[in-house]
């Protein structure tokens, strides 16, 4: 005889599980809910009593999930969704997750902090996912919120799930050894990086929308890519490997500073990195809006949705730029 359903189902337990159902790992969903795996682990076989169910298959190397434990996910998913919704109703949301791809860029940090000082009651939490192709499948997931990014360099079935809303045209910059020749000019002219191999994030499964506009942007200029280097998890094992292999670094104009290099913008013509403001299809929280908000007021007050004349995009992100938002209005130019 099948056990009787549970009276009442504490939301704690389902997020426990989802964790683990994400994961398929106890220490991972564990540091992913800022929880101890002991109290995890009692929360999701508390949940499994309770429903009278095994969930997880768990044996010294894997966790997997059980036919019941796969049945429960979109049940879950749509019991917590309805509890989000519920308290953002009555001004008791959670926090909202912002994405800012990695702590030293300028772009996200300013609008997140512009949104909170719009919506101060609020509570939103800075994460570092390290480019939009990571973020992206956490936001369809439901993991995040929102980020920052190439919204056009993202998979189609990765776009299909999510919404943008431009924020800046950024200008691009290269990372140079110190003693590199070209180290001694102001502003670097891209003919001037022929014949060099550039680092550009190749081989990082959480940054191909990066990769993706270097090869755009050097296509034709005798640049060339630079071959996937080991991945570097953390600032200080980044710069130890980018000393070691002695590439210059695409980058951005607010790239923070690296031992031992010095940071040139790109000139003739001025690159130009299109950012948006991304998040999933559906979401409502009353920080959301602030957010949304921040955005478009930033990139007016600072004209970031206004490119130099002398500035490049490549044409799948002019096109992918002709966007209105339902609220602020921002609508981008293209450009060839």
């Amino acid at each position: 005889m099948p056990a009787a359903a549970p009276a009442h189902l504490d939301p704690r337990l389902l997020r426990a599980f989802l964790a683990v159902a994400d994961e398929l790992h106890f220490t991972r969903a564990a540091a992913r809910l800022y929880v101890a795996q002991q109290a995890l682990s009692r929360d999701v076989r508390r949940l499994e009593r309770e429903l009278g169910a095994e969930l997880f298959v768990r044996t010294t190397r894997h966790v997997t999930l059980t036919a019941d434990g796969e049945r429960l996910v979109p049940y879950a998913r749509r019991a917590l969704q309805a509890q989000d919704d519920l308290l953002a109703v009555f001004g008791q949301a959670r926090p909202l997750l912002v994405d800012l791809n990695s702590p030293g860029l300028g772009t996200g940090r300013r609008v997140l902090h512009r949104a909170r000082e719009l919506a101060p009651e609020q509570e939103l939490m800075a994460r570092y996912e390290s480019g939009l192709t990571g973020a992206a499948a956490e936001l369809v997931a439901g993991r995040l919120d929102a980020s920052f990014g190439r919204f056009a360099g993202l998979a189609p079935a990765l776009r299909a799930g999510l919404d943008h809303q431009p924020v800046r045209y950024e200008p691009m910059a290269i990372v140079l050894p110190e003693d590199h020749p070209l180290a001694a000019l102001e502003r670097v002219p891209l003919a001037a990086l022929a014949g060099e191999t550039v680092y550009a994030g190749a081989g990082n499964p959480r940054t191909p929308e990066w990769t993706d506009l270097a090869h755009r942007l050097f296509d034709g200029r005798g640049i060339e890519v630079a071959p996937p280097a080991p991945l570097a998890v953390g600032d200080e094992e980044f710069r130890r490997i980018m000393a070691k292999l002695r590439h210059p670094v695409l980058a951005v104009v607010d790239f923070p500073a690296m031992p031992g290099t010095v940071l040139r913008p790109l000139v003739d013509p001025v690159p130009l990195s299109p950012v948006s403001l991304v998040w999933r299809k559906g979401l409502t929280h009353p920080a959301f809006d602030a957010l949304r908000h921040a955005a478009a007021r930033l990139a007016a007050e600072e004209g970031w949705l206004e490119p130099p004349a002398e500035g490049w995009v490549s044409d799948v992100d002019s096109a992918s730029w002709v966007y209105t938002t339902n609220g602020p209005t921002c609508a981008s130019k293209g450009l060839a």
